[in-house]
């Protein structure tokens, strides 16, 4: 049998007083206020949303470019190097250049 933590009285809780204790701790928790907190809402405009997305995609697609370029010899022609030379051959400029709608008044 483990041994566990030396009794902190002069003798060992029965499992009543365990219980109890347990129950007490638990009630004293309850009653203290709860912090929570919250997420801001995102506040950005639908279009504003698109550009930012736009944005976030042509720069991955640089970093991706540069990944490819720093690939060494041994994983030219591997799965990697097919993955990224895919995304860097998508023409992410026809994104950028689409202008989302307004939406009644609130953008």
């Amino acid at each position: 049998m483990p041994a566990g933590r030396p009794p902190q009285g002069d003798h060992a809780l029965s499992d009543a007083e365990r219980q109890a204790r347990y129950r007490a701790r638990r009630k004293a928790e309850a009653t203290a206020p709860k912090t929570r907190y919250r997420r801001p809402a995102d506040q950005r405009s639908r279009p504003q949303r698109w550009r930012d997305a736009v944005a976030e995609l042509l720069a991955l697609q640089t970093d991706y470019l540069a990944w490819h370029e720093a690939l060494p010899d041994s994983l030219r022609d591997t799965a990697t190097d097919q993955a990224l030379q895919m995304i860097i051959d998508l023409d992410l400029t026809e994104l950028a250049a689409i202008a989302p709608p307004r939406g009644y008044g609130r953008d």
